[in-house]
């Protein structure tokens, strides 16, 4: 598979169906997360804990990439994930209500696994949009 082919089956098969276990096939133990400026080490087992604790909030979680682009080692996905809000998250209460939000993921490769990860979530429009936050008077 190419690099663009790769970051799809993560996403769309290894992230969505939960494949824990095949996370070290597609991620390199010298993962980082990049934060603006900041890259912060995470490795497999950084990326296996997010994934799980994602899963905690979102038991359902199916991601789909809607939009690719390659340049270079980058991979830049543009998504909507989607899944029920069943656990607590940053002191939310869980409702229970389908939540779709879409954002960009921007990941490099090297040696065809992800090397560094990055991007945005549109997740306040989401929660906003599901009446889960709601403007103050």
């Amino acid at each position: 598979m190419e690099n663009k082919e790769k970051v799809r089956y993560f996403y769309e098969q290894i992230t969505s169906n939960h494949c824990i276990s095949e996370v070290c096939d597609y991620v390199s133990n010298a993962c980082t997360i990049r934060l603006g400026e900041k890259s912060i080490p995470v490795g497999v087992d950084g990326m296996k804990q997010h994934m799980m604790e994602v899963r905690k909030t979102y038991p359902d979680l199916k991601m789909i990439i809607i939009n690719q682009y390659c340049d270079g080692d980058y991979v830049i996905s543009e998504f909507i994930m989607e899944g029920t809000h069943k656990g607590e998250w940053l002191g939310m209460k869980p409702s229970g209500k389908l939540i779709k939000i879409s954002g960009v993921n921007i990941d490099k490769m090297a040696d065809g696994k992800i090397i560094e990860h990055g991007g945005a979530a549109n997740t306040f429009d989401a929660l906003f949009e599901a009446g889960i936050i709601q403007p103050t008077p």
